[in-house]
Formats: structure tokens, sequence, C-alpha cells
């Protein structure tokens, strides 16, 4: 009896220190961390210059990321009247909100002609766009037009002649031409005018001897350019 009571009490311990060890060797489940959003290294919002009239300056933008990432609309542009200003987010001279989309444009206006502006972007919630940072000039009260004819042409390049007239009502003592080029353009050769490049962007300043124009009068300057494809003309912009 003593023997049969002893196998069953040592079967028994048997059987829960088993158990015991198997509920001890099954770990607890832990809980997930929440994932933290990794933000690819791109620039989320991009601008552009895409008016100017003596008094006010269109500014198009196009957002690339939302949230955390990037940036939600409506968008503040503020006007700054230096690039130092413009980086310290000190003394805004102006500033105009866009409307809910996320390829738009602004237009601010009360300007003063012929000036240089910088501006910066603010989104809906404040938060300050650390990217974007570039200039726009009003056009000038004392106008004029720049028209340009390519008077000849070839696989590698053409040849052009711009013409820039007084259309305004005051006489001019000086003038600059400026456009963008739309693919591989390069001016290789000027002549009466002097030209600044800086990447796509090109401006032709008057030459000593041929700045002052009187009312209607109008001079001309040329162009040697090398590019890949010969464009159908040229959109000129010219200002004083």
């Amino acid at each position: 009896m003593l023997r049969m009571f002893l196998a069953v009490t040592t079967m028994a311990l048997a059987a829960w220190t088993g158990t015991t060890s198997a509920a001890e060797a099954t770990p607890a489940p832990t809980p997930s961390a929440t994932p933290t959003p990794a933000c690819p290294p791109a620039i989320p919002i991009s601008a552009s210059v895409t008016g100017a009239t003596t008094t006010s300056l269109t500014i198009s933008y196009f957002i690339f990321f939302r949230p955390p990432c990037g940036y939600d609309p409506p968008m503040t542009v503020s006007l700054f009247t230096s690039r130092e200003d413009a980086q310290q987010w000190r003394a805004a001279v102006a500033e105009g909100v866009s409307g809910p989309e996320r390829n738009g444009s602004v237009t601010i206006d009360r300007l003063t002609p012929d000036t240089e502006y910088w501006y910066r972007f603010t989104d809906a919630e404040g938060r300050r766009d650390p990217y974007v940072i570039a200039s726009a000039r009003t056009a000038s009260l004392t106008s004029c037009r720049a028209t340009a004819t390519i008077n000849a042409r070839w696989g590698g390049g053409f040849v052009a002649t711009v013409t820039v007239r007084n259309t305004g009502t005051l006489p001019l003592d000086q003038w600059r031409v400026s456009w963008r080029w739309s693919g591989d353009e390069q001016v290789q050769a000027a002549w009466g005018g002097v030209a600044e490049t800086a990447g796509s962007d090109v401006t032709v300043r008057n030459a000593s001897y041929n700045g002052t124009l009187a009312l209607d009068g109008a001079t001309t300057f040329g162009l040697l350019v090398t590019t890949s494809a010969v464009p159908d003309g040229l959109t000129l912009t010219c200002a004083r």
C-alpha cells in the first residue's frame, strides 16, 4: 500500500514539474514599437517666379511630400529686401497666402518698381521651409521691349539679332535683356551688348555706346549660340 502511494505521488510530482517548466519556457509576447517614419533626403518644395509687373510678383510652387516629410498648403510666401534678412527670417516687407493647392501660385502686390526681393515659404502649421530661398525683381517703370530674330541656323547652333526699343514715356540711359534657355544652348559670343550667364539664365546689358535710347529709339545686339536643337524663337524680358 505504501509502495503504491509513493509511486502515485512520484508520478503526480513529475507531471506537475513538467507543466511548470513548459510554462516557464514560453516567453510572454512583447509589444512591438511604433515605427518612426524615415524621411528621404529630398527637397520637399520647389518654386519659381512666373510673373512680374512694376508692383507685383507671382511665385509658383510645387510640394513633393506631405507631413511629416513635407508640407501641406496653404503656403505663405514672405518677401524680404535682402538675402541676409531672408536667411534670418527678419523684417519681412510683404506676404501672400496661397489656396489649398499642392501645385499653386501666390501673387503679392503693392511692391516697389525695379526692386529685388527675396522669398521664402511657411506652411499652414507655421513651419518654415529651410530649402527655398531665391530672388525676384519687379519690372521697371521705364519700359522697353526686346524682340529676337534668328538670322541663320545650322545643326550645332545659330546667330540671332535682338532689337531693343524704348516703349516708355521717358528716355532710357541703360537697359538689360534677360531670358532662360530651354535646352543646352550656350552663348559663345555677343556684340553690341555685354552677356552674363548663370546656368540657364542669360542677361545682356547695353554696351558703353548704346545704352541711351530716346523715346521710341532702338538699338540692336547680336548673339552666336551653340546648341543641339535650335529653338523656334526667344522669349525676352527687357528692363532698365
